[in-house]
């Protein structure tokens, strides 16, 4: 039994090994594995946890907008005894980003960065001493993946042998869908359009991460190939920030990856769907599907304050 579910007062969270989640490949299988757990505990009995991490504090550094990522880990460090202060602008225009990690790290426990470059990620990671939070980038969305894997697990009770499709661009999202569901056995198939197609080096790590798990990844550019027999469909934007000069191409192309009711229709028939949102209704997704019984995106919202919880608990208990 993992001592955050003893029977202590004062429970304490198994410890993330590296210190910081700086990209999916920052934490194990076996830590993945706790912070699932872990956050399933804490929803079920949030006030257990409301103390742990009082005095501890987080730099929440945004170049992007953000609704569910900041507010839930605002409200998460506040929900378990500590705070937050942010920052939203550009990261390293007026100072260097490493002189940035070092006055943070002098005054909060732990940097919470939503950036528009991975880089910038692991700038932070490198200079700070406090654990560094990818709260999302170029390459990696890592918090969003963990709240995607807790509500899958809640509808199915397991990941093992899950089927998830994601149909859209290979893009973050997909990126750590793939490596994240790989770790828990799963079957992650991107549908995407020729050219779109996640990064080679992402698909390789989650393909040696299936193998070792019993998972399996693959990349289709027929999205009915690709939801047929999955338990799980995802999406997201078709353009997400810094492309939108890219727009109006990127909406011809994906047209046909839109999840409507004839897509859904093709997958399993206890299948859910979800998306990380913001939505653009019409676009990735019809308005019947988000709104319909199957669609979970919700649950799926809620679940990034549990998980983040977890994660905060892992790095700063």
């Amino acid at each position: 039994m993992s001592a955050a579910l003893s029977s202590d007062a004062s429970p304490q969270a198994p410890r993330i090994a590296s210190g910081d989640l700086s990209s999916d490949l920052s934490i194990t299988d076996i830590e993945l594995r706790e912070l699932l757990h872990l956050a399933t505990e804490i929803k079920r009995n949030p006030t257990r946890f409301a103390t742990t991490l009082r005095h501890r504090y987080l730099s929440l550094l945004f170049e992007k907008p953000s609704l569910r990522t900041r507010l839930t880990f605002e409200l998460a460090i506040k929900q378990l005894g500590g705070d937050a202060v942010a920052s939203i602008g550009p990261i390293g225009d007026r100072e260097p980003t490493k002189d940035i990690a070092r006055n943070l790290d002098r005054w909060t426990n732990a940097i919470v960065a939503r950036t528009f470059l991975q880089s910038t990620i692991d700038e932070l990671a490198e200079w700070s001493s406090v654990p560094v939070i990818n709260a999302l980038s170029d390459m990696y969305h890592p918090c969003q993946s963990f709240a995607d894997l807790q509500t899958i697990k809640e509808r199915f009770e397991t990941l093992a042998g899950i089927k998830l499709c994601f149909v859209g661009d290979g893009n973050n999202v997909a990126h750590s869908l793939l490596l994240n569901g790989a770790r828990m056995g799963m079957t992650v198939c991107v549908a995407c359009p020729v050219g779109y197609e996640p990064n080679a080096d992402v698909l390789a790590q989650a393909t040696q991460f299936a193998r070792q798990n019993g998972g399996a990844v693959s990349v289709t550019n027929d999205p009915l190939v690709g939801v047929r027999s999955s338990q799980v469909v995802y999406t997201d934007v078709w353009t997400s920030m810094g492309q939108e000069s890219e727009a109006a191409e990127r909406i011809r192309t994906f047209a046909p990856f839109q999840v409507n009711s004839d897509l859904m229709n093709a997958a399993s028939r206890e299948a859910i769907f979800l998306h990380c949102l913001p939505a653009k209704r019409g676009q990735e997704v019809t308005d019947a599907v988000i709104e319909s019984p199957q669609s979970a995106v919700f649950d799926q919202a809620e679940n990034r304050l549990h998980a983040q919880k977890a994660l905060l608990l892992m790095l700063l208990a």
